[in-house]
């Protein structure tokens, strides 16, 4: 059996490009007992790609060169000799940017029921992307009904779940995006009740000043940098700050920190979250967005790419923000 996979030929220099990556043929090895073999069917692409690829300190170690690409996947077991995996279910985990992998169950996340959603959806709304969404937003901002929540890459796949669970829970949900048509789908499909696209804006904190008049209860960032001050700088007394995402930082141009005093006079949190830490109560956080997707109150879109190959295309768009939902491939 062949096997195609997208292996890292090398680092970026320096932006991310579909040259960095060599598509390769391998035959499949024989499984060795406690293997099974994965027929991936879709491949997750997501913005965290950015940091994997480069050779510096980050929460967990670069891909390495000549190795096939990190990534969440879902498919089908196609054969196996591991008796906890059984041929013909379904799994979500590690699996990486190729089209079978041989796993011994440590890099899967869990088992997938094709009933509850279509396979896709296990890759951003009861995957990786939804959890992020989850634990960030509930855990760390704790959202109470009737509480502002600002939103940074408001219409992104994990950005449009956290606004739309705030939603769910009462709160009163404020979306910064960079065009006007992912501002129409916010307020459309994911029913922000009012979104900046801070690209046209004359100036973010007086169109901030105009759609918060209450102030911020709660921010959950995606992007960092000069958009996240002027979000603090509306912070209201014990508001609280989701750190996920600093794709607005520059490693060139790093500056700050620039935040302490609006977080001692308002004696705010801000925290980090990394959904690694999490990764192992996935289930928990399906057991909460299940029934908000089953009852229509997450909608979702996806960008999908047909083919490996396509893989590196996808994640060009993603990280030049040209992307409309999650960037799926399909294999």
């Amino acid at each position: 059996m062949k096997n195609h996979k997208l292996i890292l030929a090398k680092r970026p220099d320096p932006t991310v490009s579909a040259d960095i990556f060599q598509l390769i043929e391998e035959q499949v090895p024989s499984l060795r007992d406690g293997q099974f073999l994965v027929r991936n069917q879709y491949l997750s692409v997501d913005p965290a790609m950015r940091g994997w690829v480069m050779d510096m300190p980050n929460y967990i170690p670069p891909v390495a060169l000549g190795d096939v690409m990190r990534s969440f996947a879902v498919g089908e077991v196609i054969d196996s000799k591991n008796p906890d995996f059984k041929v013909g279910e379904t799994v979500y985990g590690r699996f990486g940017w190729q089209e079978i992998a041989i796993s011994d169950g440590a890099d899967v996340e869990r088992k997938v029921d094709p009933n509850d959603a279509p396979l896709s959806a296990n890759l951003h709304v009861l995957g990786m992307t939804g959890a992020t969404a989850w634990f960030g937003l509930t855990e760390i901002g704790n959202p109470q009904a009737g509480e502002t929540v600002v939103v940074s890459t408001a219409a992104g796949a994990v950005g449009s779940m956290v606004g739309q669970i705030a939603k769910a829970r009462g709160c009163r949900i404020i979306g910064i995006t960079g065009s006007d048509e992912k501002a129409t789908r916010c307020l459309e499909e994911f029913g922000y009740d009012a979104v900046i696209n801070y690209k046209t804006c004359e100036d973010l904190s007086t169109e901030l000043a105009a759609v918060c008049p209450n102030g911020v209860d709660v921010y959950f960032d995606n992007v960092s940098g000069p958009i996240s001050d002027s979000v603090m700088s509306f912070f209201n007394v014990g508001a609280r700050m989701t750190v996920c995402g600093v794709i607005g930082i520059s490693p060139a141009h790093l500056s700050g920190p620039r935040v302490a005093r609006t977080l001692l006079v308002k004696r705010a949190r801000m925290q980090g979250f990394l959904i690694f830490d999490h990764m192992h109560r996935l289930s928990e956080a399906v057991e909460g967005l299940l029934p908000l997707y089953k009852a229509g109150k997450l909608n979702f879109s996806e960008e999908i790419y047909e083919g490996l190959g396509q893989a590196p295309a996808g994640l060009e768009s993603l990280l030049a923000g040209t992307n409309q939902g999650k960037v799926l491939v399909k294999l």
